[in-house]
Formats: C-alpha cells, structure tokens, sequence
C-alpha cells in the first residue's frame, strides 16, 4: 500500500507527521470519492513529487474516473484561482474587488460529479495554497449545501498533513543528494 510506503518514508524527528498521516486518510470518516479526491487534489498542490507519486495510484484506484478527472481539475483551477483571488484580497487598493476577473473557471460549474465533493477538493487545495477568499467562498458553499463543520474540517486536516509531509520528505531528499 502506498499509503504505507510515504508513512515509512518519514523521518523519526516527524512522527506526528506519520501519525497523523495514517489518521487522517486511514482513519477518516469521509466517504471513499470525498477522501481520495481531496488526497489527489492536495496531493497535487503540495507539488511534492513524492507524495503525489505514491499516493496518486491508490486515489486512482478508489475514484471513478468522472471523480478521478474532476479532482485533478480542482488542484489546476485552484492553483489559477488561489494566486489571482489571494493577489486581489492583499492589495491594498479595494477597486481590483470591483474589476471583472476575466479569467475562464467552467470547471466549477460543472466538474462532472457532485458540486459538494468539487468545492470540498477546491476548499482543501485553497488551504494548501493559503487563499482567504477561496476559503471562505468554497466554505460558505459547502455549509449551505448542508455539509457540517467536521466534514469540511476533515478536508483542510489532510491538505495541511499532505503539505507538511510533503515539505518534510521533499527537504529530506535535497539533504541526501547533498550529503
């Protein structure tokens, strides 16, 4: 199991990292599209080559391949939307608010399975990539759709656990090919 092989890859000095690797996927409460969707859409964002390479063929293995596509799309849209919505939020002049983006997010219409499970990936990749207002927005979607607190907390627990092992296992690499 992949899931097994990154856990075992990370160092003694990150246990909780493992630990919390194992719980947060292993252990989730998520259903099976929900989890593996936002495993591949983090993964993605994380940009560890690591981490997407070991845990890309189980998410593929456990989504349909609608949800397969659908989560990747989340990881591409997000990393446009993240930058140009995060960029317009930080600087100070308010009028970038009031000027249309201009830019194509089809996607989010319509991303071939259920708008919950898209926003849920789109919130967790946000998280990764530390967008305020993709947070929020994807946020208030999601808890008008009904999905409780504890379900979107599950998605942003797994991109914050996949980034840091990610820069963990990433680092770690670098300082052996240094050593």
């Amino acid at each position: 199991m992949a899931l097994d092989e990154l856990k075992s890859a990370v160092p003694d000095y990150a246990k909780d990292l493992k630990l919390n690797l194992g719980s947060v996927i292993g252990n989730s409460v998520l259903p099976q599209q929900q989890l593996w969707g936002t495993v591949l859409a983090c993964a993605i964002a994380t940009r560890s080559p690591i981490v997407l390479r070991e845990l890309e063929p189980e998410a593929k293995a456990n989504l349909s391949p609608e949800a397969y596509t659908a989560a990747k799309a989340a990881a591409a849209i997000m990393a446009m939307n993240n930058v140009y919505y995060r960029t317009r939020h930080l600087l100070s002049d308010p009028e970038y608010g009031n000027l249309r983006a201009g830019l194509r997010m089809n996607v989010i219409g319509n991303p071939g399975v259920e708008k919950v499970d898209f926003e849920l990936w789109s919130l967790a990749v946000s998280a990764i990539n530390g967008c305020g207002l993709c947070l929020d927005s994807h946020e208030q979607v999601l808890r008008k759709a009904d999905v409780s607190r504890e379900t979107i907390q599950e998605a942003f627990k797994i991109a914050a656990v996949l980034q840091a092992v990610g820069a963990t296992l990433d680092a770690e690499k670098v300082l052996a090919d240094n050593a």
